[in-house]
């Protein structure tokens, strides 16, 4: 299935699991709290991102989840993260999800690069055949950004997920199997 210290490179990126280390660098990307406003965590809070880190670490070890570091390979710097998650082996199905990406490196298309490494990844060296994704229904940079990668839209769950200011989001749904990845 998935390898847990799998490294993947390109021009743009490096993904590396994520370690307890980058604690220290990721917390001065992460203090903008109107960054967390789509997301389930404010990790603009140190100790809730310490937390949030040991937590995608735990998993890492445990082999529930691959909590990836994205690194800029000009200058070393941690660009954000993203992460391998959800795994059902039987089911030949992931989640890929937790992604932020530092206020310097948004709009540049680093995340869909990333996504598009992930999916070389786990479509040519895994069994993977479905890869999932969810977003809430009102961040539409992320609807965007999913369907430019070639996401297909499935659906909404209402009131899905509890967020960091109280609301309840809707949460929508995008998939791509591995034949219509295969077919780009």
């Amino acid at each position: 299935m998935l390898d847990f210290q799998k490294i993947m490179r390109s021009e743009k990126v490096v993904l590396r699991p994520m370690k307890i280390d980058d604690f220290e660098e990721m917390k001065y990307l992460t203090t903008d709290s109107k960054m967390w406003y789509y997301f389930t965590a404010d990790l603009s809070d140190e100790p809730t991102l310490k937390k949030w880190i040991e937590i995608a670490i735990a998993d890492l070890e445990n082999h529930k989840a691959l909590p990836l570091t994205i690194i800029d390979p000009i200058n070393g710097n941690i660009i954000g993260t993203t992460r391998i998650g959800n795994i059902s082996e039987v089911n030949k199905r992931v989640e890929i999800g937790w992604t932020w990406i530092s206020k310097k490196y948004q709009g540049t298309g680093i995340n869909g690069h990333v996504k598009k490494l992930l999916f070389k990844y786990l479509f040519s060296e895994t069994d993977i055949l479905r890869v999932e994704f969810k977003t809430d229904v009102l961040n539409i940079p992320a609807k965007k950004a999913m369907e430019k990668v070639g996401l297909i839209k499935e659906g909404v769950l209402r009131s899905h997920t509890l967020m960091t200011n109280n609301r309840r989001r809707d949460t929508l749904y995008y998939s791509i199997l591995k034949d219509e990845w295969n077919n780009k």
